[in-house]
């Protein structure tokens, strides 16, 4: 099929269209832009310089995906914000380039729905199947991990790490790394519980809901020495994979994970 484009759009002259492609009235398409086959790009929404992405996106009406840094150290390098396939960026969502910090990349993966007034800063790592919800904000140099749930109007801190099939509350700050299928939730977020509602959306059985209900006793509620408690979790569950992930995470985490809520 031949692409569809209005008339009233901006596409400059380097920027290459893959095949069956929509483009609406008023898109700006800037120089050194690959767009994959089968996307839309809605009208006044717009791809800008050094972008990548791959096919069957829609990017909605006045999302601006692959502006400059938000940073006080990026003068103008060439850096490049890369999409995968299948994701949907709705409308006012932000989505901003790499830094030399960051290798100069800032990654979107694949299958994911960053809402209305989402930002994506500098150099995040977004995995698939991740759901942002309104108004939810990442900082610069941000991991999310595959299927985590974003709230709306949450907000994580720089270089923090969400884990796979984690849940973060609306309106929640996230300072430090949250593991893999807990849930937080707070001002200054904090983990209250496994995330249940998930792990029976991932189907997963009562041995892997069992073992994630002890490693959330045995990390935050346990007056054993965490790294004693890792090493009791691994050899009562250390064959699942899904708890081998979840140690490993622990025990790499840069900034600390979030605590346990003080009520529990």
């Amino acid at each position: 099929m031949s692409n569809l484009i209005h008339p009233s759009a901006f596409i400059a002259p380097s920027a290459k269209i893959g095949n069956n492609v929509i483009i609406g009235p008023c898109a700006y398409i800037e120089d050194d832009v690959i767009i994959g086959d089968n996307c839309k790009i809605d009208a006044f929404a717009s791809v800008k310089q050094y972008t990548t992405m791959g096919s069957n996106n829609h990017i909605h009406s006045y999302a601006m995906v692959g502006g400059e840094p938000q940073d006080l150290k990026f003068h103008g390098e060439k850096s490049e914000l890369i999409i995968g396939n299948n994701n949907n960026i709705r409308e006012f969502a932000t989505l901003h380039r790499g830094t030399e910090d960051g290798g100069f990349i800032t990654k979107i993966g694949d299958n994911n729905l960053i809402m209305a007034y989402c930002h994506v800063a500098h150099d995040c790592q977004l995995g698939n199947n991740i759901v942002m919800s309104n108004n939810a904000t990442l900082a610069g140099h941000c991991i999310v991990d595959d299927f985590a749930i974003l709230g709306g109007l949450s907000a994580v801190h720089q270089f923090t790490r969400v884990g796979t099939h984690s849940f973060i509350g609306g309106a929640s700050g996230l300072t430090q790394d949250l593991p893999p299928f807990m849930l937080a939730v707070g001002n200054r977020a904090s983990v209250h519980s496994p995330n249940i509602v998930g792990l029976r959306r991932m189907k997963a059985n009562q041995e892997l809901i069992s073992a994630i209900k002890q490693a959330f006793k045995l990390t935050w509620h346990s007056d054993i020495p965490r790294p004693d408690a890792m090493i009791q979790l691994e050899a009562e569950y250390g064959h699942l994979p899904e708890i081998a992930h979840y140690i490993d995470f622990i025990r790499q985490s840069k900034r600390g994970i979030t605590p346990a809520d003080t009520k529990e």
